[in-house]
């Protein structure tokens, strides 16, 4: 197959999914053509069957605003022209669902001159539960959605959610984030050991967050967690990525008295070496359709605390993998830490099945999975 990607290209889990998707496909024989204004964060090295359009946005003192839509939509119809694609993949509804649908009318509307296409799309989260939700983009988001010839959610909570907010009249697939395990698994100890010691000295145990520190990751409560972690059990926590919230973070951990004690480590692609050495991985999230960042950890062994959120009790079994508690309950999350990093055998069990539960949503079970699904829209 011949397929258009589009997503949004930085950093984030639509983004991630959307590039490590195209990746896998090209692997497999497919030819991919990725739709974007930058070249996404992931796509950092040479794979063969896959290609790059960049969409040009040019300024006019008319216009106020960039028209990022209209110029994806006029990309993809071109893209389609010149490389006969089947289908187009668009990752995150808004504005993307959109501009796909405008591309498919505009291919239509050419008689044949241009071969017809379907579009695609995948629901990843806050494009609905936050952006969507928005009385300006309602309409427009459930309209896209509607006419889109054939709908993914990443969790059964997000395709409940959407089906619910919008009062779609709509078939969605459940199609689960999944991840590279053979990439993401834990660096032998010894092996790890000069490098963990540049951040636990001592042998303190590591609580580690992954996220873009917006306010719905609740990062604050992170280091409040860990404030109390450290009372018990001597600790380092380091916190990867930046966002809205990172200067709080860094106020409140100076008003804490334990900045020396957090690594603010901004963005970082590279993330194995830092979850190998992480004991506990912290997500405290508002609002998390899936939770991309800890599946990562549970796939090094890293157990999982995490709000009971969204999807994250689909994919964080509470009393196995980690526990989740109720969001803003810092004492419980920290209490659940506790008992963990102070229980050896409880510890090694949580580490063995958290691996063990990412293996299920392992690249090889779950990428067949959109092949079916894009056979399935191409022959309706």
């Amino acid at each position: 197959m011949k397929i258009g990607i589009t997503c949004y290209p930085t950093y984030g889990g639509s983004g991630v999914v959307a590039t490590e998707l195209g990746k896998s496909l090209a692997l497999r024989g497919h030819e991919i053509h990725f739709i974007s204004y930058a070249m996404p964060m992931r796509l950092n090295a040479f794979v063969e069957n896959i290609f790059y359009h960049e969409v040009e946005i040019n300024n006019y003192p008319l216009f106020e605003f960039p028209l990022y839509s209209i110029a994806l939509a006029s990309k993809m119809v071109e893209v389609a022209k010149f490389h006969e694609i089947d289908l187009v993949h668009a990752h995150y509804a808004i504005p993307h669902a959109t501009s796909a649908f405008l591309a498919r009318e505009i291919i239509k509307s050419q008689n044949g001159k241009i071969k017809d296409i379907k579009f695609i799309t995948t629901l990843h989260g806050t494009d609905i539960t936050l952006t969507g939700l928005e009385p300006s983009f309602l309409p427009t988001m459930k309209f896209s959605i509607e006419q889109s010839d054939g709908v993914t959610a990443v969790s059964q909570y997000l395709k409940d959610k959407t089906l619910s907010n919008y009062k779609i009249n709509k078939d969605i697939e459940v199609i689960p984030n999944f991840i590279d395990i053979e990439k993401y698994k834990r660096i032998d100890e010894k092996e790890n050991r000069c490098f963990k010691k540049n951040y636990a000295p001592e042998g303190e145990k590591v609580l580690i967050h992954i996220s873009n520190f917006r306010q719905l990751k609740r990062v604050p409560e992170v280091i409040r967690i860990f404030n109390e972690v450290d009372k018990k059990v001597p600790s380092r926590l380091v916190l990867v990525g930046d966002g809205p919230d990172r200067s709080e973070c860094e106020r409140l951990a100076r008003e804490l008295d334990i900045f020396d004690k957090i690594k603010f480590m901004g963005k970082q692609t590279e993330l194995v070496e830092l979850l190998s050495m992480a004991d506990l991985f912290i997500m405290p999230s508002q609002s998390e359709s899936f939770g991309l960042s800890a599946l990562e950890a549970m796939s090094c062994g890293v157990p999982v605390i995490s709000s009971s959120v969204g999807g994250l009790p689909e994919l964080n079994l509470h009393g196995e993998t980690g526990y989740i508690a109720e969001i803003g309950d810092v004492d419980r999350m920290a209490r659940y830490s506790i008992e963990l990093l102070t229980t050896p055998k409880k510890y090694d069990l949580f580490s063995k099945h958290a691996r063990s539960r990412a293996e299920f949503f392992k690249e090889d079970n779950i990428v067949p999975m959109y092949e079916k699904y894009y056979e399935k829209v191409l022959n309706s």
